[in-house]
């Protein structure tokens, strides 16, 4: 993830929001991200900014990949482990339920 404070200027509409700074995911806070936007991301508990290119179609509160993760890696999100990752995952892919299981059970 490429953070870089201050370079969403002009920019006030964030197609994703991230947490926390340690987060490896973000999620699509707008309808219809399709796959091949250059989404401008906002991470809230510092308002740095964050560029991915989008690989999936990302339905709105669905989570987007914001690093390449590794099958056995945790996904993290709100700074907080949300999960293991199942099935590896490109940076601006698609985090869901086919890739992510929760370790509660």
């Amino acid at each position: 993830m490429s953070s870089h404070a201050g370079s969403g200027a002009g920019r006030t509409n964030p197609h994703l929001l991230a947490h926390s700074p340690q987060d490896n995911v973000a999620v699509a806070v707008i309808e219809g991200l399709k796959a091949g936007t250059a989404a401008f991301g906002v991470i809230t508990e510092d308002n740095s900014t964050f560029d991915v290119d989008v690989r999936h179609d990302i339905p709105i509160g669905h989570k987007v990949a914001l690093t390449d993760l590794k099958a056995g890696d945790t996904a993290i999100k709100y700074g907080q482990d949300i999960g293991k990752v199942i099935k590896d995952v490109a940076k601006g892919e698609h985090v869901h339920v086919h890739n992510v299981k929760t370790k509660r059970w």
